[in-house]
């Protein structure tokens, strides 16, 4: 057996305790309630974009159609709100035609929901990575808003064209000045449905059924937002309760920078920017505070 000499240098370097300073990444929980670390999730934003392909990836990868649904599904539920609601309940549209009116609110109203939706079962769905895995937590719902934001954007693509045929046809409509706001009205509705979703994810650690009432509610509620109906049709005496529902602003705000017709008034619209910013500074304080022992409940 060949000898194996070390100098008292290496054996005192083995014997030292290690500190902080000598890892290049210390994990320790965070016992403050505010702490949100955010340059930690900058640092995992390949990890990010990885989850975002994979969503894409699963949620595609055996179907016929494929990424096709993104134009099938809205343009589908175009033509049944049309004849439904245009043809035989016969609601207003404000003048606009009838398909444009309702794709607009189709395609705002699916971000919304769709990002409420998922992040409501962010903590079910991914329990068993989270489980094994360290990485900022907030990494999952944000993957969520990023995924669907590049469905809406091809949403839009299809909007685009519809409009596009419509101007052909010289049908009355006309993008305004509106139209500036709409990449804050973007930002709102991923901020709105991710404040929701991470305050009903971190209930549903404890209270599962809780998914199956959000999903339903969701449904209802758009039934109390502007989609399939103008604002100003509703009836003076119930317009202040349309008017609490934040994504009533932004629906309507959509179709006026887009199409030129629809109900933009300042205090509502500085009423939703409030209530998004007070809703997405909740859920992300509750999500941060459940997710540090979710692993024990769910």
């Amino acid at each position: 057996m060949v000898p194996v000499f070390i100098t008292l240098q290496e054996r005192m370097d083995t014997q030292r305790p290690h500190t902080p300073d000598t890892w290049d990444v210390v994990i320790e929980p965070h016992y403050r309630l505010f702490h949100i670390d955010l340059k930690e999730v900058l640092r995992y934003r390949d990890l990010l974009m990885l989850i975002v392909k994979r969503d894409f990836v699963a949620s595609y990868k055996q179907t016929i159609l494929g990424p096709l649904w993104f134009f099938i599904q809205p343009l589908f539920t175009m033509v049944m709100y049309t004849f439904i609601f245009g043809k035989l309940a016969g609601f207003s549209s404000d003048g606009l035609p009838r398909p444009l009116f309702y794709l607009v609110g189709i395609t705002t109203w699916n971000y919304f929901s769709e990002t409420l939706n998922k992040t409501a079962n962010v903590f079910k769905d991914n329990a068993s990575i989270f489980g094994k895995v360290y990485f900022p937590r907030l990494i999952m719902p944000l993957s969520i808003v990023v995924s669907n934001l590049v469905k809406f954007g091809v949403q839009l693509l299809l909007l685009s064209l519809v409009m596009g045929y419509y101007a052909v046809q010289q049908a009355p409509f006309a993008p305004t000045q509106y139209l500036l706001l709409f990449p804050v009205v973007i930002v709102l509705m991923a901020a709105l449905g991710l404040g929701f979703g991470m305050i009903v994810s971190a209930m549903t650690t404890k209270y599962r059924d809780l998914v199956f009432l959000v999903t339903f509610g969701v449904q209802l509620a758009m039934y109390a937002t502007p989609v399939i109906y103008p604002f100003s049709s509703v009836p003076q005496q119930y317009q202040w309760l349309i008017a609490l529902n934040p994504m009533t602003t932004i629906v309507e705000l959509s179709r006026k920078g887009l199409l030129g017709t629809g109900y933009f008034d300042a205090g509502m619209f500085g009423y939703c920017i409030l209530f998004t910013a007070v809703l997405l500074t909740a859920g992300v304080i509750i999500f941060n505070k459940v997710e540090k022992n979710f692993v024990d409940t769910i």
